[in-house]
């Protein structure tokens, strides 16, 4: 699943734990800023427990060795294999204390300032109010960071809480989201009709060739600029009310007594993680590698169940396989902040990759969705069917992007 020469990506190196002794190495990247969160949790995969690291359980199956990968010593260092073998002397393991609670105070700050700036900007004296957006997406990265963590690392929290506030998390995300999904949805969507409906670029001088093609390409696009603009109407009604609806919801859910739950819940956050009870509880947040592997395990098992690239366009039953791994990607991303102290810079291009999948998807849904309003003209219902066929096009250029841009090429064999 990885190349032989490229570390576990959750694991410290044997360099950094050497160099302070007392946690993860510093941050290597600024985390990324991902689009909003889908509902739902991850499915499972394999898991290749870490050296030293108990075995497996009856409900807990194991991966292949080679996925976890084994980074050599330097030249000169104690100790040799996998990284953090031979260190018993050294308290460079991430714990729950020394990486995650700091993590979870860190995001809950974040989220408790991104409030208190969205509150500001929302005032009337905000004209633009694109503080308000800005801070409502600060809002939605911290919640999906805070929410993603607790989902990864809940044997070494309180199991209880954990699941409480995630799901409350997952709630606020998902409604704070809609709003700006449904904007850039409508731009999309109408730049995508006024590129397939523009003038034809001029052919080349004596190509009859392209001359015939430029024609018909010419008479395609007359036939679609007929239906372009009542479809870009129609789509504008229909995304807009949606647009409307979602900001209405978002407005009552951030004035309701349920958001006010989530925000005292994540004021104590910000001062006080709580700890797990019992000795496994005790033991689980004694070390942090072994649910963040087990996090990765999942991303390269789903990434290697992905379908094939031999497919055609129009595989909506192939979208959910695609959503998952994104799901998974972005879980492998904060536990890798949390364990590491920073993002994995050779993911970045992948996870864009994946929300351009998910935008072309969602958009190719609205397309499809508009073209069955009844009672619609033949033209408009043409426009809307080329530019459904265009959406799923560009659903096939971004699993191409993620191919290309996917480190661990291996992943992507057919098994």
């Amino acid at each position: 699943m990885r190349r032989p020469d490229q570390q576990t990506t959750t694991r410290p190196a044997p360099e950094a734990t050497l160099g302070n002794g007392t946690g993860p190495a510093g941050p290597d990247a600024a985390p990324g800023a991902g689009p909003a969160a889908q509902p739902g949790d991850p499915g499972t995969g394999p898991d290749t427990p870490p050296a030293g690291a108990r075995s497996a359980g009856p409900g807990e199956p194991s991966g292949p060795p080679a996925a976890t990968g084994t980074p050599a010593a330097r030249p000169g260092t104690a100790g040799t294999g996998t990284a953090g073998a031979g260190f018993t002397g050294f308290t460079g393991e991430p714990t729950a204390e020394g990486a995650l609670a700091p993590y979870l105070r860190g995001q809950a700050a974040e989220f408790l300032r991104s409030l208190r700036l969205h509150h500001e900007y929302s005032a009337p004296a905000d004209a633009g109010g694109h503080g308000a957006a800005e801070a409502a997406r600060a809002l939605r990265r911290a919640a999906r960071r805070i929410g993603g963590s607790l989902h990864t690392f809940r044997a070494a929290l309180d199991p209880h809480w954990a699941d409480q506030l995630r799901g409350e998390l997952a709630w606020l995300t998902g409604i704070l989201a809609r709003e700006h999904a449904y904007a850039n949805r409508l731009a999309r969507l109408v730049d995508a009709l006024h590129l397939l409906s523009g003038p034809t670029l001029p052919a080349a001088r004596g190509a009859r060739a392209a001359g015939e093609a430029a024609g018909a390409d010419a008479q395609g696009r007359a036939a679609l600029g007929v239906g372009a603009a009542r479809a870009a109407a129609l789509l504008e009604r229909r995304l807009t009310l949606a647009r409307t609806r979602s900001h209405s919801a978002a407005l009552q859910a951030l004035g309701s007594s349920r958001f006010h739950a989530i925000a005292d819940a994540v004021a104590l956050l910000a001062s006080e993680v709580p700890a797990p009870s019992g000795h496994a509880g005790r033991a689980a947040a004694a070390s942090l590698l072994e649910p963040a592997e087990l996090a990765e395990q999942r991303l390269l098992t789903a990434v290697a169940a992905l379908p094939p690239d031999d497919t055609g366009p129009y595989n909506e039953a192939q979208d959910a396989a695609w959503h998952q791994a994104r799901l998974l990607l972005r879980l492998h991303r904060y536990a890798h902040e949390v364990v590491l102290g920073g993002a994995d810079p050779g993911l970045t291009a992948p996870g864009h990759a994946l929300d351009l999948h998910r935008d072309a998807v969602e958009a190719a849904g609205a397309a499809a969705a508009a073209a069955r309003t009844p009672r619609i003209a033949p033209a408009t219902a043409y426009a809307l069917g080329v530019l459904h066929a265009d959406q799923r096009h560009g659903v096939e250029s971004a699993r191409a992007a993620f191919r290309e841009t996917w480190p661990y090429a291996t992943a992507l064999a057919a098994p």
